[in-house]
């Protein structure tokens, strides 16, 4: 279908930060299997078992509960962030009003449980992941009964909410693997409303396009700055919409701006790994220099795009190449020693199966990492639409955002192999432990300035994690710690009011010793960034008059033809 061309927001910043929820995308693709789902609630059950005391206060805690809820003496209600429970059926029925009362109890006591048994770290982050599974699927608000806002609905509209969510639901059947759909994507056009700033392919391999964006500046500095991607994702998140575009910001503040933008790999490219990458990414870096006369530029790699941007500095480090004026990495993690939700489904059996099943499919399906993370958020990210799709009859958001998430890319079974090896040896945190292109690396050698961003309340990869990156890299590496989350702290407009970041110019063994002396500062990385970037651009020159040079002429306009397939 046609769209219409904006320059406006399609959304507020507020409808923004409640559609992302800080957990559309993600580092390393893994997964739970039925089978080691099943695995992990045994285990859970069975440590429960052998500590009858607590599995016995917490029966007897929501027993006394219950009979308070059902006496309409209980004092439970929802926190004021859960938007399950807003209608106000749920404070005036009392019928309504016990039946949230008696969900929330039950919620809160398997958490407790879980909260109060003993049990190793990794395996507590997976029993709270399956109960999360598990209340949340349960929830009364997810079925027509007890969704009083549902009934109102199909009453007021006389039926046709309910068959226009039975419409949804088949079509999800059909056409989205059974999961309901979580965007509108028909308003977003990559060129269009999305991935818009002005820019020229001006180098194209077969693993990448090289796109370099039009200055707005009348001079620029010499050194250019190269963007790496993840791999995972298609590029154009950093250029999600005017005013909201990181390239937008980067090239009005007079810096010449190259970006990656990765093929979508298909079955025939199984074998691409992570050492076919470094090498698309050494092309570019060859293609930026000679096009912008420059001797050395500026990197920034972005969740996955930095992992790898982290090996290549390695091998260029080990075979002494000074290309690299500065490293940036945002929401990256290379040390995976820090718990997150990801980290404890990396396990042998995890990653053996994952690599099996990437080997005979030859790709990582994109679809398939889209259910993977979000079922990481199950609440918000799929009973909310099961609800508002199906149960309300109504058509899901509109936002760029979500567009961006569900226009998914596939990744190589080669570079899914390399990437869940990295991960479950934490193998990048010990020198010549991982080889690229033929060089063993040792991070410890990489000696250009790094800048490393990590965001609060990012549960995909924690700030604590992503913060280990100053202490693994050689150099002076500074850190700054955005207020948002793993997607905010990518689309974060400079100037915005109500963004915040912290930093500590001191370099702390440890997150937290860190975070004890930093500083808040209003406003966003953004502005901070580019500050720290200035010193790094070179002198200053004339802005080219045309993209490319006589070697690397113009191919095509942004955002190129890889992004669309």
């Amino acid at each position: 279908m046609s769209s219409k061309k904006t320059s406006e927001p399609v959304q507020t910043d507020r409808e923004l930060i409640d559609a992302t929820v800080d957990a559309v995308t993600a580092n390393i693709p893994v997964g739970l299997e039925p089978g080691q789902m099943l695995s992990a609630a045994s285990r859970f059950a069975r440590t429960a078992a052998k500590q009858p005391k607590v599995l016995g206060r917490r029966a007897a805690t929501l027993a006394a509960e219950q009979i308070k809820i059902a006496a309409g003496r209980s004092s439970i209600e929802p926190g004021p962030k859960d938007r399950r429970f807003t209608d106000e059926a749920w404070s005036t029925n009392p019928v309504y009003k016990r039946l949230a009362q008696s969900y929330l109890s039950l919620d809160d006591q398997v958490h407790t449980l879980v909260a109060d048994l003993e049990l190793d770290p990794k395996s507590r982050l997976r029993a709270e992941f399956l109960a999360n599974l598990a209340t949340d699927a349960i929830a009364p608000t997810n079925t027509l009964l007890g969704n009083p806002a549902a009934l109102k609905e199909a009453r007021d509209t006389q039926g046709r909410s309910l068959v226009d969510g039975a419409r949804h639901a088949m079509y999800d059947v059909r056409h989205n693997g059974g999961m309901p759909s979580m965007v509108d994507s028909r308003p977003f056009t990559p060129g269009d409303t999305v991935a818009a700033t002005p820019g020229t392919v001006v180098f194209r391999n077969e693993v990448l396009e090289l796109i370099q964006y039009t200055p707005t500046t009348a001079e620029v500095g010499q050194r250019p700055m190269l963007v790496v991607p993840p791999q995972i994702n298609k590029y154009y998140i950093l250029d999600l919409a005017p005013g909201r575009s990181l390239f937008e910001h980067l090239v009005s503040e007079g810096h010449q701006v190259f970006a990656i933008s990765w093929r979508n790999p298909g079955p025939e490219h199984r074998d691409w790994n992570l050492d076919t990458y470094c090498a698309a990414i050494l092309e570019a870096t060859d293609v930026a220099l000679e096009v912008t006369d420059a001797s050395d530029l500026n990197m920034l790699g972005v969740c996955a795009g930095g992992i790898t941007q982290a090996a290549l500095l390695g091998h260029l480090a080990a075979v002494e190449d000074k290309r690299i004026r500065s490293a940036s990495f945002l929401v990256t993690i290379i040390d995976w020693d820090v718990p997150s939700t990801m980290g404890t489904m990396i396990s042998g059996p995890v990653v053996e199966t994952a690599t099996r099943r990437s080997q005979r499919q030859g790709v990582l399906k994109g679809p398939d990492l889209n259910k993977i993370f979000a079922w990481l958020r199950p609440n918000d990210l799929v009973w909310n639409y099961v609800v508002n799709n199906y149960l309300m009859g109504k058509n899901p958001p509109a936002f760029d955002v979500l567009s961006w998430n569900g226009d998914s890319t596939n990744l190589p079974a080669g570079l899914h192999a390399d990437f869940m090896d990295i991960a479950f040896a934490n193998a990048m945190t010990t020198a010549d432990a991982v080889e690229v292109l033929d060089t063993p690396i040792d991070l410890g050698a990489i000696d250009c300035p790094s800048f490393v961003v990590g965001a609060v309340t990012d549960h995909i990869t924690p700030w604590e994690a992503c913060y280990e990156t100053v202490n693994l890299l050689g150099g002076d590496s500074e850190f700054v710690l955005s207020s948002q989350g793993h997607i905010q702290a990518l689309v974060n407009p400079a100037g915005n009011p109500k963004g915040k970041y912290y930093l500590n110019s001191e370099r702390a063994g440890s997150a937290e010793e860190w975070r004890e002396d930093a500083v808040e500062h209003a406003g966003s990385w953004w502005d901070h960034w580019t500050t720290w970037l200035a010193e790094h651009r070179g002198r200053t020159v004339d802005a080219p008059a045309a993209p490319g040079n006589e070697t690397h002429a113009a191919i095509m306009p942004a955002p190129g033809a890889y992004v669309l397939n």
